[in-house]
């Protein structure tokens, strides 16, 4: 009860501060937008060259592309960490933070919530109407706690893969980071593993598991029988990498050496 009630004290605080700036959060409301729509454009001229991309069609190919900005939208939402070395280790602010009765990694990811992001989840669900309309899908009553299931899934892989680039300055503190970088490598989740070479869908599957965020559970919905199997190994993933998470997190605040010199 007292993570919850902190939680809902810092939304609070968030949402004063933001509203405080009206113009400023819209702009960053329809930036985001505009930036989905320019990958939704992409998506669209491709297909404009050809019929079928890996045996996917371009209904299909959006309608992943919008389950994936549901569990991308909550995780920018919630787990905005892409500055953590430079922000907490190399400027010390982890030493406010690890004074507090609180654990660590709870409070950077209420001082860094970006909810206006959230936005995202009501483009993504309306691409996916969109795309499983033109496809003719049918929705079960069991179909909604399904998506839900998946969501959540697909949010862990991405927050635990993150948290554990993150858990990497506390035994390298220099002022490098690889998080741009897999941000990039993360896109490559809402498309299809199935147009990669054999060796990047290994890895976007068991190392670097972006397409649980994305494709195999996307799969479930559009009938795809062969990737049913994992698509529900996509919860089960999630929690796998998000404990494994925070184990690691936990260790490298042992091995945090301080601000001081």
């Amino acid at each position: 009860m007292f993570y919850f009630s902190m939680f809902f004290q810092y939304v609070a605080q968030y949402m004063k501060t933001r509203l405080e700036y009206r113009a400023d959060l819209l702009v960053e409301i329809f930036s985001d937008l505009l930036f989905q729509a320019v990958n939704l454009i992409f998506i669209i001229v491709v297909f404009g060259h050809t019929q079928f991309l890996g045996g996917w069609s371009r209904e299909e190919i959006i309608f992943i592309y919008g389950f994936f900005l549901v569990p991308y939208a909550l995780f920018s939402a919630f787990f905005n960490i892409w500055d953590f070395n430079e922000r907490y280790i190399v400027k010390g602010e982890l030493d406010r933070i690890l004074t507090r009765p609180i654990h660590s990694l709870f409070q950077i990811i209420l001082e860094r919530m970006e909810l206006e992001s959230l936005f995202g989840v009501f483009t993504g669900v309306g691409v996916m109407f969109y795309a499983g309309s033109k496809l003719g899908l049918t929705v079960s009553w069991y179909d909604p706690f399904v998506f839900v299931l998946f969501v959540v899934g697909g949010v862990l892989v991405y927050g635990g893969i993150f948290i554990l680039l993150a858990c990497i300055s506390f035994w390298a503190d220099a002022r490098t980071s690889i998080m741009p970088m897999m941000y990039n490598i993360g896109n490559y989740g809402r498309y299809p593993v199935d147009i990669y070479n054999p060796v990047i869908r290994f890895i976007l599957t068991w190392i670097l598991p972006f397409a649980f965020v994305g494709v195999y559970p996307s799969a479930y919905f559009l009938g795809r029988e062969e990737w049913y199997s994992y698509a529900f190994l996509t919860p089960l993933i999630g929690v796998v990498f998000f404990i494994l998470s925070i184990f690691t997190w936990n260790e490298g605040v042992k091995k945090y050496r301080g601000a001081g010199n």
